[in-house]
């Protein structure tokens, strides 16, 4: 298709867009979360001073790496950093003081725009798992493909306590390594309506993410339509992959989250409060780093942080440090006056069992009293991040809905203190059938969409299904329901083709 038949086709396709949008809307869909409760703060003033100041001094003093980036360093040189090799010494401030441009919050744009999330503030977005390589079911445990990715970004749509279909929710290793990225993003482009994330495995690959948004939307125009993981190659090394995608995604004005992996004892202190010195530091370096770039490109201060068993070398998820880790950094992110990334459903189960519940609510929980904006791997994690797993992802999904009620808070108006019902039932009675009841039954109470709350005798009459079978249950029935949302064919049609010419443009391959 030539470029003007192309544009032709985004203004041909505009009404028929926005019919297919009113059209849409089939599935019931929660907003993102806006918090009416406060965040749980575990620093004092001093405490967060201290951490600041030591990451201050970590990056004039000690540095960070930017490994086969000339562009970058030069960037760095010319704002006024030491550069010696390939490190970075930032003097004290001028990390802080280029993050300051960068937005507190800011609109991802969805092809339904009432499923647009805004990112910051008081917000909370949900979105799933990313990046496993191994999925889960009645199977058992395999390597991914992309029939598994399609039917992740399905149960994604019909989940609706999610507000975002992520990004990589599995990785699908039956196709070529540098394809498979089209076909991803081909999914969330068109078997959802709800904002996505974009490619990072290669510079080029986040710039066939910024072309297809751009087909996607007729143009973005500065609008923001992608936010992308950025992760930081712990301790204090930015290198050119990660970095070339930032600047790919920074330069188009598309969020990047600026995300430290660290496991705790291997590329950080085992200290909770070294762990923070770190994560600050990186943190403002790469978001000061995407300021270069652009001033004013938007960016989100991650924390992926979790501990090691000290037996084994394995991760470990969901314990105390980690929740410390997560409510202290939400308070730096606040200082710095930026959207925060972190928490998820983590855990290091191999099975959605006992321990897997009990990690990913701590986590959870955690999340939303620390005052995350994103929450990526919200549902379907398990085996720390190697294994996306559908039971789980529903049974996530469903406790998703927990934290959108204790999000709102305790209201209080003269209905909710219900002091004509509490006159009418009186000393002794009961309230299943005063007014005041019949009026609220049916929203008063959080329900559970998966969860048994049967009578024992009703349970064993059904086949006493665990929650695991429940779940599988589930999983049949979103996917049984499912209906793909219309999107506009002129449009459909432009990212097919530009699909298929960037892949025959290319041979496949698998590493």
């Amino acid at each position: 298709m030539a470029d003007d038949e192309r544009r032709q086709g985004r203004r041909s396709g505009g009404g028929a867009a926005k019919r297919a949008e009113r059209m849409s809307g089939r599935v019931e869909q929660a907003r993102y979360i806006t918090r009416n409760i406060p965040d749980f703060d575990i620093l004092n003033e001093e405490a967060m001073s201290v951490i600041e100041d030591q990451a201050e001094t970590v990056l004039q003093e000690i540095g960070v790496s930017f490994p086969e980036n000339p562009a970058a360093l030069d960037r760095w040189r010319e704002a006024g950093a030491d550069i010696r090799g390939d490190r970075v010494r930032i003097p004290r401030g001028l990390a802080r003081t280029l993050c300051a441009t960068a937005p507190s919050s800011f609109t991802q744009i969805a092809r339904n725009p009432d499923r647009s999330v805004e990112i910051g503030g008081r917000n909370l977005v949900l979105a799933p798992v990313y990046g496993p390589p191994f999925v889960r079911d009645g199977g058992g445990r395999r390597y991914a493909t992309m029939a598994d990715f399609e039917k992740f970004v399905r149960l994604g749509h019909m989940s609706r306590w999610l507000h975002h279909s992520g990004g990589t929710v599995c990785e699908p290793t039956d196709l070529p390594a540098n394809k498979r990225h089209y076909d991803m993003l081909m999914a969330h482009m068109t078997l959802t309506d709800k904002p996505f994330m974009g490619s990072v495995t290669e510079p080029s690959r986040a710039r066939d993410s910024v072309e297809m948004a751009d087909i996607l939307f007729g143009g973005l125009a500065d609008r923001t339509a992608l936010v992308s993981l950025i992760n930081i190659n712990s301790p204090l090394t930015f290198d050119s992959v990660m970095m070339g995608a930032l600047e790919e995604y920074a330069a188009a004005n598309q969020a990047t989250i600026i995300s430290p992996f660290i496991v705790g004892g291997a590329m950080a202190p085992v200290s909770v409060a070294g762990t923070l010195v770190q994560v600050l530091a990186e943190v403002m370096t790469g978001v000061a780093y995407s300021q270069l770039v652009r001033p004013g490109a938007p960016a989100i201060f991650g924390a992926f942080v979790t501990s090691i068993d000290m037996n084994s070398g394995a991760p470990t998820f969901g314990t105390p440090e980690a929740s410390q880790i997560t409510y202290a950094a939400g308070q730096l992110a606040r200082r710095l006056n930026l959207p925060y990334r972190s928490a998820g459903s983590f855990n290091g189960s191999k099975l959605p069992d006992a321990q897997a519940a009990y990690e990913s609510a701590n986590s959870l929980n955690a999340g939303l009293l620390s005052g995350v904006n994103f929450m990526l791997h919200s549902c379907g994690w398990l085996e720390g991040g190697l294994v996306a797993d559908f039971e789980k992802f529903v049974m996530d999904a469903d406790q998703l809905g927990v934290l959108h009620k204790l999000a709102q808070g305790v209201h209080l108006d003269e209905d909710s203190l219900a002091l004509d019902a509490i006159r009418e039932v009186g000393p002794g009675g009961h309230y299943l059938g005063c007014a005041h009841t019949q009026a609220n039954f049916k929203s008063a109470f959080w329900k559970s969409d998966l969860l048994d709350y049967k009578p024992f005798e009703t349970w064993v009459d059904e086949g006493a299904r665990d929650t695991r079978a429940l779940a599988t249950a589930r999983v049949e029935k979103l996917l049984g329901a499912y209906e793909q949302p219309p999107i506009d064919p002129a449009v459909r049609e432009a990212l097919q083709e530009y699909v298929e010419r960037k892949k025959a443009s290319m041979t496949d391959a698998f590493s």
